[in-house]
Protein backbone atom coordinates (compact mmCIF):
# COMPACT_ATOMS: atom_id res chain seq x y z
CA UNK A 1 0.00 0.00 0.00
CA UNK A 2 1.33 3.38 -0.99
CA UNK A 3 0.98 6.15 1.60
CA UNK A 4 1.13 9.83 0.82
CA UNK A 5 2.84 12.05 3.38
CA UNK A 6 1.08 15.39 3.64
CA UNK A 7 3.30 18.38 4.32
CA UNK A 8 2.69 20.38 7.43
CA UNK A 9 1.87 17.40 9.67
CA UNK A 10 4.53 16.15 12.06
CA UNK A 11 5.98 12.76 11.15
CA UNK A 12 5.12 10.94 14.43
CA UNK A 13 1.57 12.17 14.15
CA UNK A 14 1.42 11.03 10.53
CA UNK A 15 2.52 7.53 11.53
CA UNK A 16 -0.15 7.38 14.23
CA UNK A 17 -2.88 8.38 11.81
CA UNK A 18 -1.77 5.76 9.31
CA UNK A 19 -1.85 3.07 11.99
CA UNK A 20 -5.38 4.04 13.04
CA UNK A 21 -6.62 4.03 9.43
CA UNK A 22 -5.12 0.58 8.80
CA UNK A 23 -6.72 -0.79 11.95
CA UNK A 24 -10.10 0.64 11.00
CA UNK A 25 -9.93 -0.85 7.49
CA UNK A 26 -8.98 -4.23 8.92
CA UNK A 27 -11.89 -4.12 11.39
CA UNK A 28 -14.39 -3.22 8.67
CA UNK A 29 -13.17 -5.99 6.40
CA UNK A 30 -13.42 -8.55 9.19
CA UNK A 31 -16.98 -7.54 10.15
CA UNK A 32 -18.36 -7.73 6.60
CA UNK A 33 -16.77 -11.17 6.12
CA UNK A 34 -18.39 -12.43 9.33
CA UNK A 35 -21.75 -11.00 8.28
CA UNK A 36 -21.50 -12.76 4.90
CA UNK A 37 -20.66 -16.07 6.48
CA UNK A 38 -23.50 -15.85 9.08
CA UNK A 39 -26.70 -17.76 8.03
CA UNK A 40 -29.93 -15.74 7.91
CA UNK A 41 -32.65 -16.56 10.46
CA UNK A 42 -36.27 -16.42 9.28
CA UNK A 43 -39.05 -15.83 11.78
CA UNK A 44 -42.04 -18.15 11.17
CA UNK A 45 -45.25 -19.30 12.81
CA UNK A 46 -46.26 -22.95 13.04
CA UNK A 47 -49.37 -25.06 13.59
CA UNK A 48 -49.24 -28.79 14.37
CA UNK A 49 -50.91 -31.19 11.94
CA UNK A 50 -54.00 -32.52 13.73
CA UNK A 51 -56.83 -34.96 13.12
CA UNK A 52 -60.31 -33.51 12.55
CA UNK A 53 -63.35 -33.78 10.32
CA UNK A 54 -63.05 -31.95 7.00
CA UNK A 55 -65.47 -31.26 4.18
CA UNK A 56 -64.38 -30.67 0.60
CA UNK A 57 -66.41 -27.94 -1.04
CA UNK A 58 -66.82 -26.25 -4.38
CA UNK A 59 -67.98 -22.66 -4.81
CA UNK A 60 -69.55 -20.93 -7.77
CA UNK A 61 -71.73 -17.99 -8.67
CA UNK A 62 -75.41 -18.83 -9.13
CA UNK A 63 -78.60 -17.07 -10.22
CA UNK A 64 -81.83 -17.46 -8.28
CA UNK A 65 -84.84 -18.87 -10.16
CA UNK A 66 -88.29 -19.94 -8.98
CA UNK A 67 -88.92 -23.66 -9.26
CA UNK A 68 -92.25 -22.90 -10.97
CA UNK A 69 -92.88 -19.97 -13.31
CA UNK A 70 -95.60 -19.29 -15.87
CA UNK A 71 -95.37 -16.61 -18.54
CA UNK A 72 -99.01 -16.35 -19.59
CA UNK A 73 -99.82 -15.46 -23.21
CA UNK A 74 -103.30 -15.44 -24.81
CA UNK A 75 -104.02 -17.72 -27.78
CA UNK A 76 -106.21 -15.12 -29.49
CA UNK A 77 -105.82 -11.43 -30.30
CA UNK A 78 -108.46 -9.28 -28.62
CA UNK A 79 -108.75 -6.14 -26.46
CA UNK A 80 -108.42 -6.61 -22.70
CA UNK A 81 -111.78 -6.01 -21.02
CA UNK A 82 -110.71 -6.38 -17.40
CA UNK A 83 -107.75 -7.37 -15.18
CA UNK A 84 -108.67 -9.23 -12.00
CA UNK A 85 -105.17 -8.98 -10.40
CA UNK A 86 -102.32 -6.52 -9.89
CA UNK A 87 -98.58 -7.02 -9.66
CA UNK A 88 -97.86 -8.67 -6.31
CA UNK A 89 -101.27 -10.39 -6.06
CA UNK A 90 -101.23 -13.94 -4.75
CA UNK A 91 -103.17 -16.31 -7.02
CA UNK A 92 -104.28 -19.92 -7.03
CA UNK A 93 -104.17 -22.47 -9.82
CA UNK A 94 -107.19 -21.97 -12.09
CA UNK A 95 -107.98 -18.49 -10.76
CA UNK A 96 -109.35 -15.98 -13.32
CA UNK A 97 -106.71 -13.29 -13.98
CA UNK A 98 -108.00 -11.33 -16.99
CA UNK A 99 -110.91 -11.21 -19.46
CA UNK A 100 -110.61 -10.44 -23.19
CA UNK A 101 -113.38 -9.15 -25.49
CA UNK A 102 -115.48 -12.25 -26.33
CA UNK A 103 -119.03 -11.34 -27.50
CA UNK A 104 -118.52 -12.81 -30.98
CA UNK A 105 -117.01 -15.97 -29.51
CA UNK A 106 -119.90 -16.31 -27.08
CA UNK A 107 -122.38 -16.13 -30.00
CA UNK A 108 -120.54 -18.81 -31.96
CA UNK A 109 -120.46 -21.05 -28.92
CA UNK A 110 -124.20 -20.66 -28.41
CA UNK A 111 -124.98 -21.47 -32.06
CA UNK A 112 -122.80 -24.56 -32.03
CA UNK A 113 -124.50 -25.71 -28.85
CA UNK A 114 -127.89 -25.56 -30.59
CA UNK A 115 -126.58 -27.54 -33.56
CA UNK A 116 -125.28 -30.20 -31.22
CA UNK A 117 -128.63 -30.52 -29.48
CA UNK A 118 -130.34 -31.08 -32.84
CA UNK A 119 -127.85 -33.77 -33.82
CA UNK A 120 -128.21 -35.41 -30.43
CA UNK A 121 -132.01 -35.51 -30.80
CA UNK A 122 -131.68 -37.02 -34.30
CA UNK A 123 -129.35 -39.69 -32.99
CA UNK A 124 -131.75 -40.64 -30.22
CA UNK A 125 -134.68 -40.73 -32.69
CA UNK A 126 -132.76 -42.95 -35.08
CA UNK A 127 -131.73 -45.36 -32.37
CA UNK A 128 -134.98 -45.48 -30.46
CA UNK A 129 -137.69 -44.99 -33.19
CA UNK A 130 -136.66 -44.98 -36.87
CA UNK A 131 -134.54 -48.11 -36.88
CA UNK A 132 -137.03 -50.21 -34.87
CA UNK A 133 -139.82 -49.11 -37.27
CA UNK A 134 -137.78 -50.18 -40.28
CA UNK A 135 -137.07 -53.53 -38.69
CA UNK A 136 -140.73 -53.99 -37.83
CA UNK A 137 -141.84 -53.21 -41.40
CA UNK A 138 -139.26 -55.58 -42.86
CA UNK A 139 -140.41 -58.30 -40.47
CA UNK A 140 -144.04 -57.84 -41.52
CA UNK A 141 -143.12 -57.91 -45.22
CA UNK A 142 -141.13 -61.07 -44.72
CA UNK A 143 -143.99 -62.77 -42.84
CA UNK A 144 -146.53 -61.79 -45.56
CA UNK A 145 -144.27 -63.09 -48.33
CA UNK A 146 -143.79 -66.34 -46.47
CA UNK A 147 -147.56 -66.77 -46.00
CA UNK A 148 -148.25 -66.06 -49.69
CA UNK A 149 -145.63 -68.58 -50.71
CA UNK A 150 -147.05 -71.25 -48.42
CA UNK A 151 -150.58 -70.66 -49.78
CA UNK A 152 -149.45 -70.80 -53.38
CA UNK A 153 -147.53 -73.99 -52.65
CA UNK A 154 -150.70 -75.67 -51.34
CA UNK A 155 -152.62 -74.56 -54.46
CA UNK A 156 -149.99 -76.02 -56.74
CA UNK A 157 -149.88 -79.30 -54.85
CA UNK A 158 -153.66 -79.59 -55.00
CA UNK A 159 -153.82 -78.89 -58.74
CA UNK A 160 -150.99 -81.30 -59.45
CA UNK A 161 -152.85 -84.04 -57.61
CA UNK A 162 -155.98 -83.34 -59.70
CA UNK A 163 -153.91 -83.25 -62.88
CA UNK A 164 -152.40 -86.61 -62.04
CA UNK A 165 -155.96 -88.02 -61.68
CA UNK A 166 -156.95 -86.51 -65.06
CA UNK A 167 -159.47 -84.21 -63.49
CA UNK A 168 -157.53 -80.94 -64.32
CA UNK A 169 -156.17 -79.70 -67.60
CA UNK A 170 -152.46 -78.94 -68.12
CA UNK A 171 -153.19 -75.25 -68.49
CA UNK A 172 -154.41 -74.84 -64.94
CA UNK A 173 -151.41 -76.73 -63.54
CA UNK A 174 -149.02 -74.50 -65.45
CA UNK A 175 -150.76 -71.37 -64.14
CA UNK A 176 -150.40 -72.65 -60.57
CA UNK A 177 -146.67 -73.38 -61.16
CA UNK A 178 -146.07 -69.81 -62.39
CA UNK A 179 -147.85 -68.33 -59.40
CA UNK A 180 -145.79 -70.57 -57.04
CA UNK A 181 -142.55 -69.42 -58.61
CA UNK A 182 -143.53 -65.75 -58.17
CA UNK A 183 -144.48 -66.31 -54.55
CA UNK A 184 -141.18 -68.12 -53.92
CA UNK A 185 -139.17 -65.19 -55.37
CA UNK A 186 -141.09 -62.59 -53.38
CA UNK A 187 -140.55 -64.57 -50.17
CA UNK A 188 -136.80 -64.92 -50.75
CA UNK A 189 -136.43 -61.16 -51.39
CA UNK A 190 -138.40 -60.27 -48.24
CA UNK A 191 -136.39 -62.68 -46.09
CA UNK A 192 -133.10 -61.34 -47.45
CA UNK A 193 -134.09 -57.72 -46.81
CA UNK A 194 -135.03 -58.59 -43.23
CA UNK A 195 -131.75 -60.40 -42.69
CA UNK A 196 -129.70 -57.57 -44.18
CA UNK A 197 -131.47 -54.94 -42.09
CA UNK A 198 -130.99 -57.00 -38.97
CA UNK A 199 -127.30 -57.64 -39.74
CA UNK A 200 -126.06 -54.38 -41.35
CA UNK A 201 -128.81 -51.83 -41.70
CA UNK A 202 -129.23 -51.20 -38.00
CA UNK A 203 -125.47 -50.88 -37.39
CA UNK A 204 -124.92 -48.49 -40.30
CA UNK A 205 -127.94 -46.39 -39.45
CA UNK A 206 -126.68 -46.00 -35.87
CA UNK A 207 -123.18 -45.11 -37.11
CA UNK A 208 -124.60 -42.48 -39.45
CA UNK A 209 -126.64 -40.87 -36.68
CA UNK A 210 -123.71 -41.12 -34.24
CA UNK A 211 -121.36 -39.50 -36.78
CA UNK A 212 -123.66 -36.52 -37.20
CA UNK A 213 -123.80 -36.13 -33.44
CA UNK A 214 -120.01 -36.28 -33.07
CA UNK A 215 -119.51 -33.67 -35.78
CA UNK A 216 -121.89 -31.29 -34.07
CA UNK A 217 -120.25 -31.98 -30.71
CA UNK A 218 -116.77 -31.25 -32.12
CA UNK A 219 -117.95 -27.93 -33.53
CA UNK A 220 -119.41 -27.04 -30.14
CA UNK A 221 -116.24 -27.97 -28.26
CA UNK A 222 -114.13 -25.89 -30.65
CA UNK A 223 -116.39 -22.88 -30.20
CA UNK A 224 -116.33 -23.27 -26.42
CA UNK A 225 -112.52 -23.54 -26.49
CA UNK A 226 -112.26 -20.30 -28.45
CA UNK A 227 -114.50 -18.67 -25.87
CA UNK A 228 -112.37 -20.03 -23.01
CA UNK A 229 -109.24 -18.49 -24.56
CA UNK A 230 -110.71 -15.09 -23.70
CA UNK A 231 -110.70 -16.05 -20.00
CA UNK A 232 -107.07 -15.93 -18.81
CA UNK A 233 -106.46 -18.22 -15.82
CA UNK A 234 -103.40 -19.03 -13.71
CA UNK A 235 -101.80 -22.44 -14.40
CA UNK A 236 -99.97 -22.51 -11.02
CA UNK A 237 -100.13 -21.20 -7.46
CA UNK A 238 -97.93 -18.17 -6.95
CA UNK A 239 -97.51 -14.41 -7.11
CA UNK A 240 -98.04 -12.08 -10.08
CA UNK A 241 -94.59 -10.60 -10.74
CA UNK A 242 -95.24 -8.80 -14.05
CA UNK A 243 -98.26 -7.22 -15.76
CA UNK A 244 -97.09 -4.99 -18.62
CA UNK A 245 -100.53 -4.14 -20.10
CA UNK A 246 -103.64 -2.35 -18.87
CA UNK A 247 -107.38 -2.79 -19.40
CA UNK A 248 -108.24 -1.56 -22.88
CA UNK A 249 -104.89 -2.51 -24.41
CA UNK A 250 -104.81 -5.00 -27.27
CA UNK A 251 -103.60 -8.42 -26.17
CA UNK A 252 -101.71 -10.06 -29.04
CA UNK A 253 -101.69 -13.83 -29.46
CA UNK A 254 -98.55 -15.51 -28.07
CA UNK A 255 -97.32 -12.26 -26.45
CA UNK A 256 -96.97 -12.28 -22.60
CA UNK A 257 -99.49 -10.28 -20.63
CA UNK A 258 -98.83 -11.78 -17.14
CA UNK A 259 -96.06 -13.58 -15.27
CA UNK A 260 -96.76 -15.76 -12.24
CA UNK A 261 -93.98 -17.20 -10.05
CA UNK A 262 -94.15 -19.71 -7.23
CA UNK A 263 -91.83 -18.07 -4.69
CA UNK A 264 -92.33 -20.73 -2.02
CA UNK A 265 -89.45 -22.71 -3.55
CA UNK A 266 -86.41 -20.95 -5.02
CA UNK A 267 -83.37 -22.58 -6.57
CA UNK A 268 -79.89 -21.30 -7.36
CA UNK A 269 -78.63 -22.46 -10.77
CA UNK A 270 -74.85 -22.67 -11.17
CA UNK A 271 -72.52 -24.19 -13.77
CA UNK A 272 -69.69 -26.39 -12.47
CA UNK A 273 -66.76 -27.86 -14.38
CA UNK A 274 -66.87 -31.61 -14.93
CA UNK A 275 -64.05 -32.52 -12.54
CA UNK A 276 -65.66 -30.70 -9.59
CA UNK A 277 -69.24 -31.74 -10.35
CA UNK A 278 -68.29 -35.43 -10.46
CA UNK A 279 -68.43 -35.68 -6.63
CA UNK A 280 -71.68 -33.75 -6.19
CA UNK A 281 -74.83 -35.70 -5.36
CA UNK A 282 -78.44 -34.78 -4.76
CA UNK A 283 -78.94 -34.07 -1.07
CA UNK A 284 -75.42 -32.79 -0.35
CA UNK A 285 -75.45 -29.78 2.02
CA UNK A 286 -74.79 -26.31 0.62
CA UNK A 287 -74.68 -22.64 1.65
CA UNK A 288 -75.98 -19.61 -0.22
CA UNK A 289 -74.14 -16.35 0.53
CA UNK A 290 -76.35 -13.36 -0.20
CA UNK A 291 -74.79 -9.88 -0.48
CA UNK A 292 -75.81 -7.87 2.57
CA UNK A 293 -76.45 -10.87 4.85
CA UNK A 294 -73.94 -11.77 7.55
CA UNK A 295 -75.00 -15.41 7.82
CA UNK A 296 -75.28 -17.74 4.80
CA UNK A 297 -78.58 -19.45 3.99
CA UNK A 298 -78.52 -23.21 4.43
CA UNK A 299 -79.50 -25.28 1.41
CA UNK A 300 -79.01 -28.59 -0.35
CA UNK A 301 -78.19 -29.84 -3.84
CA UNK A 302 -81.50 -30.68 -5.53
CA UNK A 303 -80.34 -31.50 -9.07
CA UNK A 304 -77.12 -32.44 -10.86
CA UNK A 305 -77.75 -32.34 -14.60
CA UNK A 306 -77.17 -35.71 -16.29
CA UNK A 307 -75.81 -34.00 -19.42
CA UNK A 308 -73.23 -31.32 -20.21
CA UNK A 309 -74.20 -27.86 -21.35
CA UNK A 310 -73.15 -27.95 -25.04
CA UNK A 311 -72.24 -24.27 -25.02
CA UNK A 312 -69.94 -24.16 -21.97
CA UNK A 313 -69.21 -27.90 -21.47
CA UNK A 314 -70.12 -27.48 -17.80
CA UNK A 315 -72.72 -29.24 -15.67
CA UNK A 316 -75.74 -27.34 -14.37
CA UNK A 317 -76.33 -27.82 -10.65
CA UNK A 318 -79.42 -26.68 -8.71
CA UNK A 319 -79.23 -25.71 -5.06
CA UNK A 320 -82.43 -25.20 -3.09
CA UNK A 321 -82.78 -23.32 0.19
CA UNK A 322 -83.89 -25.60 3.03
CA UNK A 323 -86.36 -22.98 4.28
CA UNK A 324 -87.88 -20.07 2.31
CA UNK A 325 -86.01 -16.85 2.98
CA UNK A 326 -87.35 -13.39 2.03
CA UNK A 327 -83.80 -12.27 1.23
CA UNK A 328 -83.75 -14.55 -1.82
CA UNK A 329 -85.39 -13.06 -4.88
CA UNK A 330 -85.56 -14.34 -8.48
CA UNK A 331 -82.81 -12.91 -10.66
CA UNK A 332 -80.43 -12.33 -7.75
CA UNK A 333 -76.79 -13.44 -8.01
CA UNK A 334 -75.39 -15.35 -5.00
CA UNK A 335 -72.32 -17.39 -4.15
CA UNK A 336 -73.06 -21.06 -3.58
CA UNK A 337 -70.74 -23.35 -1.63
CA UNK A 338 -71.57 -27.05 -2.01
CA UNK A 339 -70.09 -29.92 -0.03
CA UNK A 340 -68.60 -32.61 -2.27
CA UNK A 341 -67.51 -35.08 0.40
CA UNK A 342 -66.76 -35.26 4.14
CA UNK A 343 -63.92 -37.14 5.88
CA UNK A 344 -64.53 -37.59 9.62
CA UNK A 345 -61.02 -38.50 10.86
CA UNK A 346 -58.55 -36.75 8.60
CA UNK A 347 -55.06 -35.36 9.18
CA UNK A 348 -55.51 -31.68 8.34
CA UNK A 349 -53.32 -28.61 7.98
CA UNK A 350 -54.24 -25.04 7.04
CA UNK A 351 -54.68 -24.71 3.27
CA UNK A 352 -52.48 -21.54 3.04
CA UNK A 353 -49.59 -23.69 4.31
CA UNK A 354 -49.74 -26.01 1.27
CA UNK A 355 -47.74 -24.97 -1.81
CA UNK A 356 -46.94 -26.38 -5.24
CA UNK A 357 -43.49 -26.73 -6.76
CA UNK A 358 -42.47 -26.25 -10.38
CA UNK A 359 -43.46 -29.84 -11.22
CA UNK A 360 -46.98 -29.29 -9.83
CA UNK A 361 -46.48 -31.48 -6.74
CA UNK A 362 -47.88 -30.30 -3.39
CA UNK A 363 -45.56 -29.70 -0.46
CA UNK A 364 -45.48 -28.24 3.04
CA UNK A 365 -42.63 -26.80 5.10
CA UNK A 366 -41.92 -28.45 8.48
CA UNK A 367 -40.24 -26.74 11.43
CA UNK A 368 -37.60 -29.31 12.40
CA UNK A 369 -36.29 -29.97 15.90
CA UNK A 370 -32.88 -28.80 14.65
CA UNK A 371 -34.19 -25.26 14.25
CA UNK A 372 -34.32 -25.45 10.47
CA UNK A 373 -37.08 -25.64 7.85
CA UNK A 374 -37.58 -28.86 5.91
CA UNK A 375 -39.63 -29.20 2.71
CA UNK A 376 -41.84 -32.30 2.51
CA UNK A 377 -43.81 -33.44 -0.54
CA UNK A 378 -47.34 -34.49 0.42
CA UNK A 379 -50.39 -36.08 -1.16
CA UNK A 380 -53.64 -34.19 -0.63
CA UNK A 381 -57.13 -35.55 -0.01
CA UNK A 382 -60.22 -33.50 0.77
CA UNK A 383 -59.67 -29.76 0.86
CA UNK A 384 -61.42 -26.44 1.20
CA UNK A 385 -60.26 -22.81 1.44
CA UNK A 386 -59.44 -23.20 5.16
CA UNK A 387 -58.00 -26.70 5.60
CA UNK A 388 -56.55 -29.53 3.52
CA UNK A 389 -56.33 -33.24 4.27
CA UNK A 390 -52.83 -34.73 4.13
CA UNK A 391 -53.21 -38.27 2.82
CA UNK A 392 -49.47 -39.02 3.10
CA UNK A 393 -46.16 -37.27 3.72
CA UNK A 394 -46.77 -35.78 7.20
CA UNK A 395 -47.42 -37.33 10.61
CA UNK A 396 -49.86 -36.08 13.21
CA UNK A 397 -48.36 -33.46 15.52
CA UNK A 398 -45.60 -32.30 13.18
CA UNK A 399 -45.26 -28.49 13.24
CA UNK A 400 -46.30 -27.04 9.89
CA UNK A 401 -45.04 -23.56 9.01
CA UNK A 402 -48.16 -21.50 8.34
CA UNK A 403 -46.60 -18.03 8.14
CA UNK A 404 -43.29 -17.36 6.42
CA UNK A 405 -43.03 -20.69 4.62
CA UNK A 406 -43.71 -19.48 1.07
CA UNK A 407 -40.62 -19.95 -1.16
CA UNK A 408 -38.56 -20.77 1.94
CA UNK A 409 -35.50 -22.84 0.91
CA UNK A 410 -34.96 -26.23 2.47
CA UNK A 411 -32.72 -26.32 5.56
CA UNK A 412 -33.15 -22.60 6.24
CA UNK A 413 -32.51 -21.59 9.85
CA UNK A 414 -35.77 -20.45 11.45
CA UNK A 415 -37.06 -18.84 14.59
CA UNK A 416 -40.55 -19.82 15.73
CA UNK A 417 -42.64 -16.87 16.87
CA UNK A 418 -45.85 -17.09 18.85
CA UNK A 419 -49.01 -16.25 16.89
CA UNK A 420 -49.75 -12.54 17.05
CA UNK A 421 -46.28 -11.58 18.28
CA UNK A 422 -45.86 -8.90 15.64
CA UNK A 423 -49.20 -7.38 16.55
CA UNK A 424 -48.20 -7.36 20.22
CA UNK A 425 -44.97 -5.50 19.42
CA UNK A 426 -46.79 -2.98 17.32
CA UNK A 427 -49.69 -2.51 19.73
CA UNK A 428 -48.00 -3.22 23.07
CA UNK A 429 -47.41 0.44 23.94
CA UNK A 430 -50.09 2.20 25.96
CA UNK A 431 -51.62 5.49 25.05
CA UNK A 432 -49.63 7.12 27.86
CA UNK A 433 -46.35 5.85 26.44
CA UNK A 434 -47.24 7.18 22.99
CA UNK A 435 -48.03 10.61 24.44
CA UNK A 436 -44.68 10.72 26.28
CA UNK A 437 -42.82 9.75 23.10
CA UNK A 438 -44.63 12.44 21.12
CA UNK A 439 -43.79 15.02 23.77
CA UNK A 440 -40.13 13.97 23.80
CA UNK A 441 -39.97 14.31 20.00
CA UNK A 442 -41.60 17.73 20.15
CA UNK A 443 -39.11 19.27 22.66
CA UNK A 444 -35.97 19.13 20.47
CA UNK A 445 -37.96 20.63 17.64
CA UNK A 446 -38.99 23.50 19.88
CA UNK A 447 -35.39 24.19 20.98
CA UNK A 448 -34.20 24.13 17.43
CA UNK A 449 -36.82 26.76 16.56
CA UNK A 450 -35.65 29.02 19.35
Amino acid sequence: MKHTIHPGIPKPRKLALLSLASAALFALGGCSKEEKEKDPVVTVQVTPAARAAISQTVSAEAVIYPLEQATISPKITAPITEFKVQRGSRVRKGQLLAILENKDLAGQAEASHGTFEQADAGYKTSVEAAIPQQLQKAQLDADAAKAAYDAQLRVYNSRKELFDQGALPQRDLDSAAVALAQARGANEVAQKQLADLQRLGKEQAIKSAHGSRLSAEGTMISAEAQLSYSMIRSPINGVVTDRPLYAGDLATANQPILTVMNLSRLIAKSHIVQSEAALLKVGNPAELKVPGLDEPIQGRVSLVSPALDPGSTTIEVWTEAVKPNPALKPGMTVEVTMTQKTVKDALVVPTPAVFKNDEGASYVVIAGSDGRAHVKTVKLGAHNPEFSEIASGVNAGEPIITLGGYALPDNTQIKIAAPGAEEKEAGGKTGKDEKEEDAAEAKPAKKGKE
